[in-house]
């Protein structure tokens, strides 16, 4: 099984602890433990601070989406709620992400069947799952969303 470099996605030498093209972190499987686990938070809606929460409860009902990297909130979690979700740097998306690499209307999260789809709305730069760029993707546990410079992670309920 080939190791990936987190940040570019580059085939990384057997053993290397460095990725070869961007330089990036990527350690050795032996470094992977099942343990490690992720702190969380969410924006407190009254009062705007943060407020830590265990990412188990906040995808407890129908999912969510952590933020792994960008934009300095790493750890940000959004629980998805309702049939219909944005993503975007307008400051009225739901999933309101900073960055002008983000469209202002970017992608959009609809329950089909059931299931979480990620769908592009005909952004400039795209929208990624796991290193491929989609216009429509069904999501699965895990999958790893890049929108702009931030860098999301699925989980399923």
């Amino acid at each position: 099984m080939a190791l990936h470099c987190p940040e570019c996605g580059f085939v990384v030498t057997e053993g290397a602890n460095y990725c070869q093209r961007c330089g990036a972190y990527v350690g050795t499987r032996e470094d992977t433990r099942d343990d490690v686990t992720t702190a969380t938070y969410v924006i407190d809606e009254q009062t705007g601070e943060l407020r830590p929460v265990d990412v188990g409860d906040v995808a407890a009902a129908t999912g969510a989406l952590v933020i792994r990297a960008g934009g300095g909130r790493v750890g940000q979690s959004f629980p998805l709620e309702g049939e219909r979700l944005t993503i975007g740097r307008s400051p009225d998306a739901e999933i309101f992400l900073d960055d002008v690499t983000v469209s202002r209307d970017h992608a959009v999260l609809v329950r089909r069947s059931g299931a979480w789809h990620l769908d592009d709305s005909g952004s400039l730069n795209g929208t990624y799952v796991n290193r491929r760029r989609i216009d429509s993707h069904k999501l699965e546990d895990g999958d790893e969303l890049q929108v702009g410079k931030y860098k999301l992670t699925y989980l399923a309920r």
